[in-house]
């Protein structure tokens, strides 16, 4: 994710050679639960402006719109409701569940500066609900699944554990095989300052940067040779 490549937008577009109208395109790929929405709702914080719900569209929307920037969330392109995967036995992290081509024409259309109707799954009811209308920004960034949601409710603890471990067989074979081609991967573990914490309210966050990828700076949090004490 060249997030950091792009606080200036404009800047970054001239010194790359980039059009101004051109869409730049953040892709943000990680399971469900783990922290996709917070991390996107900092990230468009930093392009400016607060992210919100389609105005006058439908209010269980999953897109979020600011300043700069779009939100889509992949999530969207599930080709079978809740219903559909129970029937046919698969989870949201099987490509069988997803319409991947729909998803990719529509991503490739607005980076070409081209408006689509865009398909909701509504989180709250399970349906698929009617299309909405996406124009280009000028960051688009697309968080889900499959990028290269989950859907909430009042389950217990212990429950979505469960169902946590229940999915991990499909998030080893669908989505942790996308790490290899991410510019950056984000780990958030648990801390290791406080011995036995079971709470999660102190994380500890792992940033791993590609090294060779062209314009992409690498980020250090201490100069080389520093020491701690």
């Amino acid at each position: 994710m060249a997030v950091y490549n792009l606080l200036n937008l404009k800047t970054q577009q001239n010194r790359l050679g980039i059009a101004p109208e051109t869409v730049v395109v953040i892709g943000l790929a990680a399971d469900s639960g783990c922290g996709k929405s917070t991390f996107m709702r900092r990230l468009t914080s930093v392009f400016g402006g607060a992210a919100e719900l389609p105005k006058g569209g439908n209010p269980d929307s999953n897109t979020l719109i600011s300043d700069m920037t779009t939100v889509i969330c992949l999530d969207d392109y599930h080709s079978l409701d809740r219903t559909g995967r129970k029937e046919k036995g698969v989870t949201a992290l099987d490509p069988r569940a997803n319409n991947f081509d729909l998803m990719y024409e529509q991503v490739k259309a607005i980076k070409d500066g081209i408006a689509v109707d865009k398909p909701i799954i509504n989180h709250v009811s399970g349906l698929l609900d009617p299309p909405e209308l996406i124009k280009p920004p000028k960051i688009l960034v697309i968080e889900g699944l499959h990028p290269i949601g989950t859907w909430q409710n009042e389950d217990s603890l212990e429950s979505i554990k469960a169902s946590i471990e229940a999915r991990k067989p499909d998030f080893d074979a669908y989505i942790d095989p996308q790490n290899q081609y991410a510019d950056a991967l984000i780990e958030v573990l648990p801390t290791q300052l406080i011995p036995g914490d079971n709470k999660g309210k102190v994380l500890r966050v792992r940033l791993i940067m590609k090294e060779g990828v062209k314009y992409f700076n690498l980020v250090y949090l201490f100069d080389e040779g520093s020491t701690i004490s």
